[in-house]
């Protein structure tokens, strides 16, 4: 495997992904909408250790369903989001696929918080939808 990398818009941070991430996720919630300023936000999960950062990202501390921690890592620069952790998954973080260099080859299993989607998005083929988080 060739390492990942990636990084905000202007460049102040930049990351390394030292393993192959999981399938995809595409999020729908409301939260991860606003954040992204988008329709939804395609995210990939590693290993905290597989996750290497240079330069610093500031935070939004929010909260998930489960009433614990998220915490919502951004650019302080340009304001692009890079990455959540999630008190609720330790030892993983939740990349922003967007901010990857090449997207080549990742692929979304999942679609989450389909109740929030927008009626007119035609589902992902072979991807497995949930109403809610899985």
């Amino acid at each position: 495997m060739t390492d990942r990398e990636g990084g905000c818009l202007c460049g102040a941070v930049r990351y390394t992904l030292k393993a192959e991430p999981r399938p995809g996720v595409v999020c729908h919630c409301t939260h991860c909408r606003r954040q992204s300023g988008s329709l939804f936000s395609f995210n990939i999960v590693v290993r905290e250790s597989d996750y290497e950062q240079r330069g610093e990202t500031k935070v939004f501390v929010d909260s998930g369903d489960s009433g614990q921690p998220v915490n919502r890592h951004f650019c302080g620069h340009c304001g692009a989001p890079i990455l959540v952790r999630i008190a609720a998954a330790p030892r993983h973080v939740v990349i922003k696929a967007g901010s990857l260099d090449d997207i080549g080859g990742l692929t979304a299993a999942t679609e989450i918080y389909c109740d929030h989607a927008a009626d007119w998005l035609t589902p992902i083929a072979g991807a497995a939808r949930f109403a809610q988080n899985q």
